[in-house]
């Protein structure tokens, strides 16, 4: 991750970031600053990084400006573990909710599914020869080889010579074949290991799910596996066994200590709706929901200042996890947060509503632009689809409209307006629109299947 942070400047972070959001320039300059700082910790005079601890951040911003997306694409430009978690979810059991420490578990977990995947293309081509192999046995056992002496005899059980090297000769024959694919619609008898995990219930409360799972990791470690013969297909054989082999080769301890670093030096925690936790402050005391509101504050107050968290896969420490939390804020402020937490989000930024012409920007420029999604769909169909230009226009002004009259979800207006405009010919496609059609969207078709949500506020609220 080093390496790869080392060759991301804040500059290029926030050029990658573009493709795929438009605008919102400060919150992008703050993230990437944010990034580049994790190489310059783990770069700078070993006395020093642990005193640098991250400058995590709060983003205040209506719902579908950017927020998530942001901090999601962040992650994967650094190859990071990330988790989102919404901050009202601890606090939907009455005053108890759920563990807050259970966000970094999930933090830990992810990091070591990315460890694991990793070392499992490392070990790929062994793990891969070692099925072939395998898959080979079961076709064409490999005989035992004659001794010197009975060569040419072979009346004491051993094979020939000759019978050896025809056995040889016959399953290279049969490798390549199964390399070339010929082979893989053939069935072939496979043992399959079945974990014995058994499933744990238990009446009353008390059992964390820390406890729960090391429970049922150690009770699943006494009971012995358990082997089932499987007729299965080559080529389901080979994706079975190659699964079982990967593990075979990979050291689970390595994977966990390389996880539980890589959580640590470069894990982001997404909270989203932490204004849900914060409570305008009246000065009326009292209980309610605003304690449960401020015990959750409290109880993420450790985990973002810097703590220690067990897990199953052993201790991680919490100091440099780089927390991003956001909120709209519409009835909370940030200041009615509890101040030590106010503390800990030292960087603030305000991301602006979208605009119009954002609109069309989102529709024409990201990759991940919902045109080119239906354009791929259609394309899946052997059908053309094309936007024309002043369509785009069009549709970002109604998504524009229809926010402004019923309810502002920002960018996943486009997804409901797309999805009106689009049906008719989702559904039509392929039995009345056949392969090979091409399908234009011009400014006319689309006033006229979309021009009546902005003026019937019954169906603009349906659509929501």
């Amino acid at each position: 991750m080093t390496e790869l942070l080392k060759d991301l400047t804040p500059r290029q972070i926030v050029a990658e970031l573009d493709q795929y959001i438009i605008g919102q320039h400060d919150a992008k300059r703050n993230v990437a600053i944010a990034l580049r700082n994790r190489w310059r910790r783990m770069n700078s005079p070993a006395d020093m990084q642990h005193e640098i601890t991250p400058n995590n951040i709060l983003m205040i911003g209506a719902t579908g400006v950017g927020k998530t997306e942001i901090a999601r694409r962040l992650a994967r430009i650094a190859d990071a573990p990330f988790v989102k978690v919404e901050a009202s979810k601890f606090t939907e059991v009455g005053y108890v909710g759920r563990d807050v420490e259970s966000m970094v578990r999930d933090l830990v977990e992810q990091a070591v599914n990315m460890v694991r995947t990793a070392k499992k293309e490392e070990v790929k081509v062994r793990a891969q020869q070692n099925v072939e192999d395998a898959i080979l046995d079961i076709l064409i056992p490999p005989v035992k080889s004659a001794s010197p002496a009975t060569s040419t005899i072979g009346f004491d059980g051993n094979a020939s010579s000759s019978d050896s090297e025809l056995n040889e000769r016959t399953r290279e024959r049969f490798r390549e074949k199964i390399r070339s694919g010929e082979m893989d619609d053939r069935k072939i008898d496979i043992d399959v290991q079945q974990s014995a995990t058994p499933s744990i219930g238990v009446m009353g409360g008390g059992m964390d799910d820390l406890s729960m799972m090391n429970i049922q990791e150690m009770i699943g470690n006494m009971m012995p596996k358990k082997g089932k013969k499987r007729k299965v297909t080559i080529a389901e054989a080979r994706t079975i066994m190659l699964e079982e082999e990967a593990a075979k080769l990979i050291d689970m301890d390595e994977v966990k200590e390389e996880a539980i670093r890589k959580a640590e030096d470069a894990g982001i925690i997404f909270i989203d709706e932490i204004d849900k936790v914060a409570s305008a402050r009246s000065g009326n005391g009292g209980g309610g929901p605003d304690v449960s509101r401020e015990g959750v504050q409290r109880d993420l107050l450790p985990i973002v200042e810097g703590s220690t968290v067990n897990t199953k896969y052993g201790s991680i420490h919490t100091d440099h996890i780089l927390f991003i939390a956001a909120g709209a804020f519409h009835v909370a402020k940030p200041s009615d947060l509890i101040p030590e937490l106010q503390g800990r989000f030292p960087i603030r930024v305000e991301l602006q509503s979208l605009s119009e012409d954002d609109f069309y920007q989102i529709l024409k420029e990201p990759k991940n632009a919902l045109t080119k999604q239906y354009e791929a769909m259609l394309q899946a169909e052997s059908v053309s689809l094309a936007f024309n230009d002043d369509a785009l226009r069009e549709l970002a002004k109604i998504a524009f409209e229809v926010n402004s009259e019923v309810e502002n979800i920002g960018a996943r207006r486009l997804q409901t307006v797309l999805s009106q405009l689009m049906n008719d010919f989702m559904f039509d496609i392929p039995d009345v629109i056949g392969a090979n059609a091409q399908v234009v969207v011009t400014k006319e078709l689309v006033q006229e299947k979309l021009t009546g949500l902005v003026k019937n506020r019954d169906l603009s609220q349906f659509i929501l």
